[in-house]
């Protein structure tokens, strides 16, 4: 219990600011996410990638999980879904009150992407771009204080220093608020292959305070993706997405 005071004590005594990220910003950086994730088109928006138990969806590919389905990643869509109702987005009634994704596997989806619900879904999605890159943003602005607690204090000022670094570059808002819905913070345990993770902390951690933070983080989202696919279980076969993975992180780097 002492450790833990003092652990927070610690956390507390850091000079916190907010990250302010503008609607304009956001929009930039989600229409790049949209771009990443779904190729930048209206279909992208809604996908199940075969050998997942899960949809992904909108711009930033939120996981949803079918009701009594759980799995190691964190589930974002029906999040999204709060924040639309909550900015005033007429959202579907159907949609609002799911408990759960309604396709229960990848066969039913596919099977009804030309049906009312899928159509309906896609579409307001499409039209809700802006909002999505908001919520994106919104989740990038709750990381750092999530990274922090997980980490020691005496790591805790290097994290948040590199954060800022990155986040304080032209056009930095992009590369953290990409990765960050790409791969996750990287405080979940079960985020972790042979007891390494590969989120937005692990990158900051394998920066090398480069004159230039983009560039640094983008090599460092490079080496930890990479060492990623090391560590997994060979049947996920994970090495097939590495290339394509690679060539998103580089463009973090910038012009």
């Amino acid at each position: 219990m002492r450790l833990i005071v003092l652990a927070c004590a610690a956390l507390l005594a850091l000079p916190l600011s907010a990250l302010e990220v503008s609607d304009a910003d956001a929009l930039a950086a989600g229409r790049k996410l949209w771009q990443n994730e779904c190729g930048g088109t209206v279909s992208g928006l809604t996908s199940w990638n075969a050998g997942e138990n899960f949809p992904s969806l909108g711009i930033g590919h939120f996981i949803w999980y079918p009701k009594g389905t759980n799995g190691p990643f964190e589930e974002s869509f029906p999040q999204l879904v709060r924040f639309l109702v909550a900015r005033g987005v007429a959202v579907p009634a159907w949609l609002r009150e799911a408990q759960g994704c309604p396709w229960p596997n990848r066969a039913e989806f596919q099977n009804d992407l030309s049906g009312p619900r899928v159509t309906e879904l896609r579409n307001l999605l499409a039209s809700t771009v802006a909002e999505q890159a908001r919520f994106a943003a919104q989740r990038l602005q709750a990381a750092l204080p999530k990274m922090l607690a997980a980490v020691p204090a005496a790591e805790q000022a290097t994290v948040q220093r590199r954060f800022e670094r990155v986040a304080a570059a032209r056009g930095g808002i992009y590369p953290l608020l990409d990765y960050v819905n790409f791969k996750g913070e990287g405080v979940k345990e079960s985020e972790r292959y042979a007891g390494r993770g590969w989120g937005l902390l692990q990158v900051l951690a394998a920066m090398r305070d480069t004159p230039n933070p983009r560039a640094d983080f983008a090599a460092a989202a490079d080496a930890v993706l990479t060492e990623r696919v090391k560590n997994a279980p060979p049947e996920r076969n994970e090495g097939r997405w590495l290339a394509g993975w690679k060539k998103r992180v580089a463009t973090y780097a910038g012009s």
